[in-house]
């Protein structure tokens, strides 16, 4: 092919917005593995290149994901209890976890990651427990759950860090739970599957990480072993643990030995800027500033955690010490990354009697605040290129639609306030591309009808077998 027919890897926006805040008149151009390559902005439109239909943002990347559970989503909000919380929940998700079949879990995470994909987000950090077939019984070829979600989000376009989980104790060495059968590997057998995975995983352009699912479930030499068996195949490879979720863990930490989780995990564990601490929710001053000073990301889920009661994260605090954070969409109640920004903010005002919470002096709208430090904390926990529309990183962006009521006639910062906290009833998304390709189009995905009747057939499958 000749240079006068080579394809035209670019794009031009009135609006954009960089890493270091707004910018206008900015042209992306990209290569043929999708990397931006120039990021030029007060450039007029060249010739043939495309434009913008409104602002351009980075793509958000998705820092904490359970695909399967978008099935369950609206399945068990009733009164079970004299008081419901997460544990009683846990109880559910646990029942419904045992009957995802490899062909459920592949149509449920097609429809999630085209969701996500038409929300805004353009990768995903999956925390990938659920290993073995009904019963806890190996699959035939032991990487069967793991290769489903590798090859859905290939054929979706949204890329994707894959974490597998190591679950091998109940609660804090307790013995682990029947229902928990499908979530257990032994450390040498989780770094078998990785080791596995990784070819596959590179000739995609996806990433690998481990995930020691929490301190409940994952003994200390194991984390240990874990750890350093992960980071001797792959060295800067992430690390996300469920850390200080809920009260009772605190209390039942401290009982196991002597410390709460955070400060053990401080004391016991290389924590560094792999690492990302899903949730987090409830830790000292002292240790928000420890984990903060070790560069590892918080990862924040305000749906979820709103959803199960956990908590309030306190980011103010967190921010002051420079710590890095950034959102996911967890049990998938909700799966729309301007929501989880949102409700991050809401519950800073609703939690300080205080409105404009997270915005900065050097960034005062709120909306941009957050976006910018959600995409770099976000890009960090993935271990992927993805931290927004500069050279080196991939061309993962969003389009929003200067047309939608929410932003039409307002200037591109004011535009994302509006995506952000006043377009829930109808998406200002207009277009998604990874790694510069376009994803979705108009709104919508090219397999959202086949993706969705999948889906519903699937969950009434799993539905049926609840019944039975």
């Amino acid at each position: 092919m000749n240079a006068a027919a080579a394809p035209v890897r670019a794009l031009w926006a009135e609006d954009a917005l960089l890493p270091e805040g707004w910018a206008r008149a900015v042209l992306l151009q990209w290569d043929a593995a999708g990397q931006l390559t120039q990021v030029g902005r007060g450039l007029p439109a060249p010739p043939g290149v495309a434009r913008a239909a409104g602002p351009l943002l980075p793509g958000m990347p998705n820092l904490h994901s359970h695909a399967f559970q978008r099935a369950l989503a609206g399945l068990a909000e009733f009164r079970g209890a004299q008081a419901d919380s997460f544990w009683s929940w846990r109880e559910r998700m646990y029942a419904f976890a045992t009957r995802i079949t490899p062909e459920a879990l592949e149509a449920i995470a097609t429809w999630l990651y085209l969701e996500m994909l038409e929300a805004g987000y353009t990768s995903v950090c999956e925390f990938h427990y659920l290993h073995h077939g009904i019963g806890g019984k190996p699959y035939a070829d032991d990487a069967t759950l793991s290769l489903a979600l590798l090859r859905t989000a290939a054929r979706v376009g949204i890329g994707i860090t894959l974490l597998p989980v190591l679950y091998q104790t109940g609660n804090f060495g307790a013995p682990p739970l029947p229902e928990q059968a499908r979530f257990l590997r032994s450390t040498d057998d989780l770094l078998a599957l990785l080791q596995r995975l990784a070819p596959i995983a590179r000739a995609q352009g996806a990433a690998l990480g481990l995930a020691p699912h929490s301190l409940r479930a994952v003994p200390r030499e194991s984390l240990r072993a874990g750890v350093a068996g992960l980071h001797a195949l792959l060295p800067h490879a992430p690390v996300h643990i469920h850390i200080a979720e809920q009260v009772r863990e605190v209390r039942d930490c401290l009982a196991w030995s002597g410390q709460t989780p955070v400060q053990w995990l401080l004391d016991h564990a290389p924590v560094d800027a792999r690492w990302c601490l899903v949730h987090a929710t409830h830790m000292t001053p002292g240790e928000s500033a420890g984990a903060a000073r070790s560069g590892a990301v918080a990862g924040l889920c305000p749906s979820t955690e709103a959803n199960l009661g956990d908590g309030i994260f306190d980011l103010p605090q967190w921010r002051a010490h420079g710590g890095r954070w950034g959102i996911g969409s967890d049990s998938q109640v909700c799966v729309n990354a301007a929501e989880e920004l949102m409700l991050l903010e809401y519950s800073q005002r609703l939690q300080r009697g205080e409105r404009n919470v997270l915005g900065t002096d050097a960034q005062p709208q709120v909306a941009t605040a957050m976006l910018l430090q959600a995409v770099a904390g976000g890009a960090r926990a993935c271990g992927r290129p993805v931290a927004g529309l500069c050279a080196g990183q991939q061309a993962d962006f969003v389009v929003l639609d200067a047309r939608h009521v929410a932003l039409c006639g307002l200037p591109a910062e004011s535009a994302l306030a509006g995506h952000v906290f006043a377009s829930q009833r109808s998406s200002a998304v207009h277009a998604v591309w990874v790694a510069g390709k376009p994803r979705v189009q108009s709104g919508g995905h090219a397999l959202r009808a086949g993706a969705q009747a999948a889906f519903v057939h699937a969950r009434r499958e799993l539905l049926g077998g609840a019944a039975q």
